[in-house]
């Protein structure tokens, strides 16, 4: 077993939060504040929430505006539309909309509204051609008032799971539209969901108000406050002091899981977490020099012992991924090769790839060291040390690995200019995968796009992608779908390690926490605070 080194700053943090619980002092209680209002901890700014741009926060997106249709644990359900009707050709999708909704700002919610926001996302169609919905469009159809229907140019089995996604098809008043579009900003972000943005003071705080006039079932609290806190440290102490109530996210950004364990023995706060949600894995670069080269990019695959991490780095919180996507995944139980933990392996493929181990413990081809960089988000506490594992890792087989951490925009900049050996890589989970996050793959904003790009069959790849979202046949499209992942597998471009779970961290006075199947929302409509 290998022994985890835990920063010091954890240490500090962690004992900072116990002796100020034991010791009580001048500490702000929870009782102090209102029991009427939410205060909720992230180490991000919601930025601009516009819900046809990317640049804000999912969770607070969703909170402000809705979608047609909900993604649920049981599928699909009616949201702002109350039933919708699909055509034998599966071309056309009528949807019969709700008669009693408000925009916040007073316009009405009706077909009209609906169109003009579809037509808004498909102005800025290059942005999100990512996902492929956008592309199968081909009309929106205003039939009577409260009667939207929507045109395809093919069949697209994903449409109604896609349109319920957080982002783009959400709608937002059109008194809201510059000069009748939204791509370039909006005015306002007045929505129909059940909260409205009425402060945000940028990096520092926003205050979200409960929509009196809701159509649907109004939240239990009036307020939810986002505090900013970019240190996840701080984060932990201002729950101690009772400055917070809510830790809530779906990977190391919030909590480490170090500090999670810690907090759930102590006992003095809830503790839960989802189930799996999401694959962790990391990116191999198939167009760099090192790793473009199949057999290192299998060899990789053998030197990282995942057990180790998902035991001692993650406390057994998530399972060990054997495959990109968990066989529970739809179209995803594939029977692939397990390449588990094999040193001996690793070694074996590495010098049928010419790299030769030198007298120094590292290995050699040309002259040149096995020296490649890890690039990391600075603001996840868990890739870190995760890193570090797996430096030791390759070290015993080899190869030399840096390890770097980069702000977090700097870090997607890099995803997206495929400056990077080896990079983090969080599949988008429920109800994404796998449609819409293969989808993205096509992209060259996208890290896996940039992985994958000196792949031999790369444009057949792509071709395959798009071409099985529009197949009418499961039984094909389950075929496709093999042939997709299986190519990918057996290319060895992603090192899956774990499937990731979202975790919270609440006083117990806070009820009603629960999970939506995405990992990028929180239900706060649904929470409340018991009363003594």
């Amino acid at each position: 077993m290998k022994k985890l080194q835990i920063s010091m700053t954890l240490l500090l943090g962690l004992l900072m939060v116990f002796v100020t619980g034991c010791q009580g002092g001048n500490v702000a209680s929870t009782e102090d504040r209102s029991r009427d209002e939410i205060v909720y901890a992230s180490t991000k700014d919601i930025r601009d929430i516009n819900p046809h741009l990317y640049s804000g926060e999912m969770s607070a997106q969703n909170m402000v505006f809705e979608s047609l249709v909900i993604n649920t644990d049981e599928g699909v359900k009616p949201a702002l539309a109350e039933s919708w009707e699909i055509s034998e050709d599966g071309l056309e999708y009528t949807f019969h909309l709700r008669q009693d909704v408000t925009f916040t700002d007073g316009e009405p919610f009706n077909a009209e509204a609906v169109k003009l926001n579809m037509d808004a996302i498909l102005k800025n169609s290059e942005r999100h051609a990512w996902l492929d919905m956008v592309n199968e469009i081909k009309e929106n159809v205003v039939v009577d008032e409260y009667t939207y229907k929507l045109v395809l140019k093919h069949p697209y089995y994903p449409a109604l799971t896609e349109l319920g996604l957080t982002r783009p098809f959400r709608f937002i008043s059109p008194k809201s539209f510059i000069d009748g579009e939204t791509k370039d900003g909006v005015s306002s972000y007045a929505g129909t969901g059940p909260w409205v943005l009425t402060e945000h003071k940028e990096g520092q705080y926003a205050v979200f108000t409960a929509n009196e006039n809701y159509w649907g079932e109004k939240p239990k609290v009036s307020t939810v406050k986002w505090k900013v806190m970019p240190d996840p440290q701080t984060i932990l102490l201002a729950l101690q002091k009772g400055e917070v109530d809510l830790i809530f996210g779906a990977d190391g950004d919030m909590i480490d899981i170090d500090s999670f364990k810690a907090l759930e023995e102590q006992g003095q706060y809830t503790t839960d977490i989802s189930k799996p949600v999401a694959s962790r894995a990391i990116l191999l670069n198939s167009n760099k020099p090192i790793t473009g080269d199949v057999k290192v990019r299998q060899a990789f695959q053998y030197a990282i012992d995942k057990k180790s991490i998902a035991d001692e780095i993650l406390n057994g919180s998530e399972s060990v991924a054997d495959t990109l996507l968990s066989s529970t995944v739809p179209y995803s139980d594939l029977n692939l090769e397990v390449r588990s933990f094999d040193p001996d392996e690793a070694n074996k493929l590495l010098d049928e790839a010419g790299w030769v181990l030198g007298n120094d413990g590292y290995r050699y081809k040309d002259g040149k060291k096995l020296e490649l960089s890890i690039y990391y988000n600075s603001n996840n506490a868990q890739e870190k040390t995760i890193s570090e594992f797996i430096q030791s890792d390759f070290k015993n087989v080899g190869a030399e690995l840096k390890i770097i951490g980069e702000e977090k925009q700097a870090f997607l900049d890099r995803q997206k200019s495929g400056e990077f050996d080896l990079m983090y890589s969080l599949s988008w989970g429920t109800p994404y995968d796998p449609q819409s996050y293969l989808s993205s793959w096509r992209i060259p904003a996208h890290g896996d796009y940039q992985a994958q790009i000196g792949l031999d069959q790369k444009e057949w790849l792509d071709n395959t992608i798009t071409a099985v979202m529009i197949e009418a046949s499961e039984e094909k499209r389950q075929e496709m779908y093999k042939d997709i992942l299986s190519y990918i597998h057996d290319e060895g471009v992603y090192i899956p390690l774990t499937y990731s779970r979202t975790k919270a961290v609440y006083v117990p006075e806070l009820k009603g926490v629960t999970f939506n199947v995405s990992q990028y929302e929180i239900p706060f409509e649904k929470m409340y605070f018991e009363q003594s």
